[in-house]
Formats: C-alpha cells, sequence, structure tokens
C-alpha cells in the first residue's frame, strides 16, 4: 500500500487502512491458505517521485505481489511504468483521472473517473428543465476532466454552458467568481473544488451573494459535500445535490454492516468515505483474483483473473471491465440533509451502470 499515512492529506491513507482492517476483519487474512500481508508506506501527499521509488522499494527488497493505493493521480502515474516493467499489478484505489487504466496494462482501478461519474449529474438538471449551466472547477487534471465531461453530456442533452471558470486549488475566495455567475442568472451551477477548506468556503460565498435567492441551483460531484467536511458546511449546504458512487446512507445490509465496523474501529462520529469504500473494495478483487486464478497465482496469471471479476460493494453491485480494468458501477444522485439531526447525503436516484 502506497497511500498518505501522514501530513495534510493523512486523512486519505486513515480512510484506505480502515477499509482494509474492515474487508479483512469479515474474510481472514488468509486466501486458500495463503497468508494476506499489507506493508504500509508513506508517500506524504501528491509526490511522484517518492511514489515511484517506494514502489521499487517494495518490488525489489520486500518482494510484494501486488502495488495498492495512489491517492492522487500523479503518484499512480509515476508507479505505472514501475508495475509494466515489473509485471506486478496494481490496484489504484482512489485517484480518479479519465482513462488512468490506460497507463499500464497492469493497472486495475476500484474507485472512479470522472469521465463516468459527472454524465448523470448533467443528465439529472436536464430532466429538472434546468437548461442553462455555469462551471466552476478546480484548476488541475480532475477539475479539467470533470468540466469536459460536465459539458459534453449536457450540451449533448439540449443544454447551454453560458459561462464556466477555473479556479486555483487552494483559493477560499470564491466572492468574485460567484458574482460573474450571478451576473450571469444561470438555472445551475455546476462546481467541482476539493474538500478541506475550499468546498467549505464555496457554500458560505453562495450563499451570502445570495445565487439561492436568485433560484440558482448549486449542483455537482460528491467531492463538494465529501463527508469528513460535512460539519463545516453546515446548513450552508443544505439542498445540494451532488452525484457519486458512495454514501454512507447507502441502502442495503451490507453497507450497513460496514459502516458500522468503521465506527466501531474509528469512532461513533467517523464517516466513512468512498476512498474507504475503493479499499475495502480493492481487498475484495484481490481476494475474489486469488481464488480465481489460484492462491499462489501472481502477474498477468492475477491480472487475468480481475478482469470481469463482479461481486457486492457496500456501494451496491460493481464489477472491472474486461478490456479497460476499470470500475463499472451505479452512479447516485444525493441531496445533502438532516437526517436525525446529522447531516447526510441522501440517494434519491440511482444512473444504473452502463446505462
Amino acid at each position: 500500500m502506497i497511500a498518505e499515512m501522514t501530513g495534510p492529506f493523512a486523512e486519505f491513507g486513515r480512510q484506505m487502512k480502515a477499509g482494509i482492517e474492515a474487508y479483512q476483519k469479515q474474510h481472514g487474512t488468509t486466501v486458500d491458505g495463503q497468508r494476506i500481508e499489507v506493508i504500509y508506506k508513506d508517500v506524504g501527499g501528491p509526490q511522484p517521485e517518492v511514489a515511484k521509488r517506494l514502489a521499487q522499494e517494495l518490488i525489489v527488497q520486500d518482494k510484494v505481489d501486488i502495488l495498492a493505493g495512489f491517492g492522487f493521480t500523479p503518484n499512480a502515474l509515476a508507479v505505472a511504468p514501475v508495475a509494466t516493467q515489473a509485471k506486478v499489478p496494481m490496484v489504484v484505489m482512489n485517484a480518479a483521472s479519465a482513462k488512468l487504466t490506460s497507463r499500464s496494462p497492469y493497472m486495475v482501478r476500484t474507485s472512479f473517473g470522472y469521465d463516468t461519474m459527472v454524465p448523470p449529474i448533467a443528465q439529472w438538471a436536464l430532466e429538472q428543465g434546468q437548461k442553462k449551466a455555469y462551471m466552476i472547477v478546480a484548476d488541475y487534471a480532475p477539475g479539467h476532466d470533470a468540466e469536459k465531461a460536465f459539458r459534453q453530456a449536457y450540451e449533448q442533452g439540449g443544454g447551454e454552458i453560458i459561462g464556466s471558470v477555473r479556479v486555483p486549488l487552494m483559493t477560499v475566495d470564491f466572492a468574485p467568481y460567484l458574482q460573474r455567475v450571478k451576473d450571469s442568472k444561470p438555472d445551475v451551477l455546476f462546481a467541482f473544488v476539493n474538500a478541506g477548506n475550499v468546498a467549505p468556503a464555496l457554500f458560505k460565498d453562495f450563499k451570502t451573494k445570495g445565487l439561492a435567492d436568485d433560484g440558482i441551483k448549486l449542483i455537482g460531484t460528491g467531492d463538494i459535500v465529501y463527508e469528513s467536511i460535512l460539519d463545516v458546511i453546515g446548513d450552508n449546504g443544505l439542498g445540494a445535490t451532488t452525484v457519486y458512487p458512495y454514501s454512507m446512507q447507502h441502502p442495503s445490509e451490507l453497507n450497513r454492516t460496514y459502516v458500522q465496523q468503521f465506527q466501531a474501529a474509528l469512532g461513533a462520529k467517523e464517516r466513512p468515505t468512498i476512498m474507504s469504500v475503493s479499499a475495502y473494495d480493492g481487498m475484495a478483487l484481490i481476494y475474489g483474483g486469488l481464488k480465481k486464478a489460484g492462491a499462489n497465482a501472481g502477474g498477468q496469471a492475477l491480472l487475468e483473473a480481475f478482469k470481469g471479476l463482479a461481486f457486492e460493494s457496500p456501494r451496491g453491485p460493481i464489477a472491472i471491465d474486461p478490456e479497460t480494468r476499470d470500475v463499472v458501477q451505479n452512479q447516485y444522485i444525493r441531496r445533502l440533509e438532516r437526517v436525525d439531526g446529522e447531516l447526510m447525503n441522501v440517494e434519491f436516484k440511482t444512473y444504473e451502470a452502463g446505462r
């Protein structure tokens, strides 16, 4: 596992580790007698050279059979040629850039890609009769992917993009951008910005500028209402409609069990995110691949076993596309509401995989 275990992105590693431990608590630490050991290496953040060095050390010194983790796309990209050369499968549990798995024939992804996640929110907005949209996205690769995906789906559905802006990754002053949005009078504002203190600032300025009072609806990806920042967003975010492949409110018995185990391990107030579920599913993929190919399988044989695997996740049914090696999953439209006094992203519409 190459993950962010310390520093400003330590929550990434914390969530992933909790997901892995929850899976092994449920399913044990062996597959057909073969012990599954997880070695954690701290990459600290988006540091491609560090990720590459750690991958090389894990392969050469620790003799690992699988590389996993990768909170950031640049880290996954840096490790891709290492995995290819060593013929070691790598399971991406968070990095979400479009077509990422094309960068190595040994890469498999259990998280998501913005190119497939975003179109349903564009479709949903059009179904509500919201024909004019403005876009605001963080100015880096995932933001560009989200922007492209929304524009394409929205315009193909008959909608009109009347404005767009890319904002600095860590900006917390959205007032000047939102004034432009207010003046443009769109039906909806599509937003993709990061969690931390960025998304709460967006909601605060959205309310202060009175965009909701003007009838402008705020929609976006689930990143803007990430579970770990909901208490910071507070009531400013009520009613925000987003698309994401997971909410801790997902109504299934497996998810209820997962949430209970997650909170038993980390605390009753803790909220699991898609990151923890992607790690949980990464372990399900590894276990399933070993059962299919044989507990001693590695390299190409294990990779082939991953292709086409399908199983139930806390987020719902998922599968690995045998051609792209990317995850195939439902996308859920959610609304931020208070449930028993707690802020929650409540799913109310499902766009099934492949439809």
